[in-house]
């Protein structure tokens, strides 16, 4: 397809927005508000400077923290006719560069991959003297304490000492003191890092640390990859870790062509080695950094901007820490604030609603119930399917992996060959998961097929007409490669973690509760996680909570 031509990359943007496409020479550091449009701001920007000959499009470098805002940069990419532009997640760019030069850099065949730690740790159990136990829940709680230490390039004999210090706190079914359990994950990490060994298997941390290693020792192998990627573009930058900005280093050298993307109010990941103050700091590195705010917001309704920027100066985070948005929407509903005596009662009313949301509005009317923890999704679970409802924990399966899906993919792959019946791929792609019946696979391939038939406010609107089948497969084969499925029908159920980068338009924050939200001893981060989730609703949001409410909910409506 036809590349955008700068009118066209330019049309639509705010002043605030042009202003950050239009700075194509780095530094740059971009302050963006939740709903601001800040993946449409740097896929245009990414698109400006190809079109203005700043940079090629093989030698841009588009780093984000998930899958799917990887996949939904390179769609939008491709949208603009840039098919070829880099958009990988860290680790993702990490493993492919560590894949390549493996040969060159360290001899032999490339390691197993560890996906999963659960059942590597489950061994590393039973191969110490540890009283933990290996139920689900502790094998989660040892894993993220061993991601932990290891992007902060914590070794096991110094993690007692430092969990410690950071004030690390542990949800083990257990009576024993932390002390006692962070000198028992002691034991199990370093029994895990010499599985590793044995089984020459390395994890997603070790894919860093490996990187990182083969740039700093090998000059050839760092000039080659700085040479590929000289145009660099990082999203959610309040979110990287330690590590990831030892390897952003690495990447970038002496130069300076580097954008940054954050919003230190929505710092949620600091219990996984995350920091803001590679953000907050970028200017003391880059004085002469141009740093650009976008305020306007075009997600959700004044009223629950509004309710977020409450939350914002409640927790005296406007400033450097955060500032307040302006939303561009029409006005609606206040937020509701809801009481219980029971987690039950709260459950039934959320599903009574969300019943009568669908009755008014269609079954396919976007969605989502978040929670603090995962344990709290189980009961609305339960109401939902009660009540007939069809609902999806966020993450809970690969949906790439389903056979039913796979099926699918190879039917859509045979039909992409064969020319289009009367110049309308849509109807072929119809036409052709007719066959696998009313499914939620098939209301996901068609949903996303319709973001790429339509013309969208965030894209040059002329890209969209040369889409075709065989386009729409290299989509979903993206995807499957990135685990990036598209949307499922059904109301999401969603951690407030899960949520981050989502967005419906209408969503129930339950369990707004005293001694759940917030959980833990670090209160900002918390009070952080909550701006996050009033900051997914569209256009309704409503709170709620059982016995009693939060600390956050005081003064905010």
């Amino acid at each position: 397809m036809p590349a955008a031509s700068v009118d066209q990359i330019l049309e639509a943007l705010d002043p605030e927005q042009r202003e950050v496409v239009t700075a194509v020479r780095g530094p740059v550091c971009v302050i963006a508000g939740a709903g601001t449009g800040k993946t449409r701001v740097i896929t245009h920007r990414i698109a400006y400077a190809i079109a203005i000959g700043v940079t090629d499009s093989s030698k841009t470098l588009a780093l984000t923290f998930t899958a799917r805002a990887a996949g939904e940069m390179r769609a939008r990419l491709r949208g603009l006719g840039i098919p070829n532009a880099t958009a990988r997640t860290f680790h993702s760019a990490a493993i492919k560069q560590l894949m390549y030069f493996w040969p060159y850099a360290f001899g032999g065949s490339f390691p197993s991959l560890l996906t999963m730690k659960s059942g590597a740790i489950a061994e590393a159990l039973n191969r110490t003297d540890s009283s933990l136990t290996p139920q689900t829940s502790t094998l989660r709680e040892i894993a993220s304490e061993i991601e932990w230490a290891k992007v902060l390039e914590i070794s096991p004999d110094e993690y007692v000492e430092s969990a410690l210090g950071a004030g690390r706190t542990l949800r083990i079914p257990n009576n024993k003191p932390d002390k006692a359990n962070f000198e028992d994950i002691s034991k199990v990490y370093q029994a895990y890092e010499t599985l590793k060994q044995q089984e020459r298997a390395i994890d997603f941390e070790d894919v860093l640390l490996l990187t990182v290693g083969m740039l700093e020792e090998d000059r050839d192998v760092r000039e080659r990859v700085r040479d590929q990627y000289r145009y660099l573009t990082v999203d959610e930058y309040q979110d990287v870790s330690p590590l990831q900005q030892r390897l952003l280093n690495l990447w970038l050298g002496n130069r300076d062509d580097i954008c940054v993307v954050g919003d230190a109010a929505q710092t949620i990941y600091s219990f996984a080695g995350a920091s803001s103050a590679f953000l907050l700091g970028f200017t003391t590195r880059f004085p002469k950094a141009q740093v650009i705010r976008l305020s306007r917001g075009y997600r959700s309704t004044p009223e629950i901007i509004g309710t977020a920027n409450a939350i914002l100066r409640q927790g005296g985070m406007i400033g450097e820490h955060g500032h307040e948005l302006a939303s561009m929407n029409e006005h609606g509903a206040k937020p509701e604030i809801a009481k219980f005596d029971s987690n039950a009662g709260e459950a039934s009313f959320i599903a009574k609603k969300i019943s009568e949301l669908r009755a008014k509005l269609g079954e396919h009317v976007e969605v989502a119930i978040l929670t603090r923890t995962n344990a709290q999704l189980d009961i609305f679970e339960r109401e939902l399917r009660s009540a007939g409802i069809e609902s999806q924990i966020k993450s809970s399966e690969k949906f790439f992996e389903r056979i039913d899906v796979r099926d699918a993919m190879r039917v859509i792959r045979s039909a992409s060959v064969l020319p289009t019946e009367g110049g309308n791929w849509y109807d072929d792609l119809v036409a052709v998961l007719r066959p696998f019946g009313d499914t939620d696979y098939v209301h996901a391939f068609l949903a996303l097929a319709k973001t790429m038939q339509d013309p969208v406010q965030d894209d040059a609107t002329s890209a969209r007409s040369a889409t075709t089948l065989r386009t729409y497969l290299r989509e979903l084969e993206d995807r499957a490669e990135q685990n990036n499925p598209p949307t499922l029908p059904g109301v999401v159920l969603s951690t407030l973690h899960a949520a981050k980068g989502l967005e419906w338009d209408h969503v129930f924050l339950a369990g707004v509760s005293d001694g759940i939200l917030p959980m833990g001893n670090d209160i900002e981060e918390e009070r952080r996680l909550f701006y996050v989730g009033l900051t997914r609703a569209k256009s309704e949001l409503h709170l709620s909570y059982s016995g009693s409410p939060s600390p956050f909910l005081s003064g905010i409506l």
